[in-house]
């Protein structure tokens, strides 16, 4: 069957830096090794606009097996504006068993032995950023130790 639909294009939206602080270790549980990082603040850098990370926000982690971790964040921005966006991050991160755990013990690791990439989703209410509550997202990111990088696209 040949199609003739287009696959969809990626055009840069933001780069984030989101620091964050130690880890809360809460153990095996039936979603796997449960960790809950708080998110402690970060700056963003779209094009023509920036915006801070807002304190209060957290990563829930699970670890589902010695190379992979499901990554769920959930924090807010705020533009130079004053506007608020509130931005739910899921993300896969897999990585050698030795690259895990090196990551858990809060290490730097190489990005290109980390496979790291999210799908960002943005709600406002803000009339000036209306059109990302209606848009798709992808990304891909970096864990140093206190910060995680994410550059996002927006899914043309």
């Amino acid at each position: 069957m040949t199609t003739t639909i287009s696959a969809p294009g990626l055009q840069f939206f933001a780069e984030l830096l989101v620091r964050v602080g130690p880890a809360h270790e809460i153990g095996s549980t039936l979603a796997g090794n449960r960790r809950v990082i708080p998110i402690v603040g970060g700056e963003v850098r779209g094009t023509g606009w920036t915006a801070r990370v807002l304190s209060g926000g957290a990563d829930f982690q699970a670890i589902v097996s010695p190379t992979m971790a499901r990554l769920d964040a959930r924090y807010v921005l705020e533009t130079e504006a004053g506007e608020l966006i509130y931005v739910v991050n899921r993300a896969i991160r897999v990585a050698s068993p030795e690259n895990t755990r090196r990551l858990l013990r809060g290490e730097s690791v190489e990005q290109a032995s980390v496979y790291f990439r999210c799908v960002p989703s943005f709600e406002t209410s803000a009339r000036s950023l209306s059109w990302i509550n209606e848009r798709l997202f992808v990304g891909s990111g970096i864990r140093r130790p206190e910060e995680v990088a994410i550059a996002c696209f927006l899914v043309e």
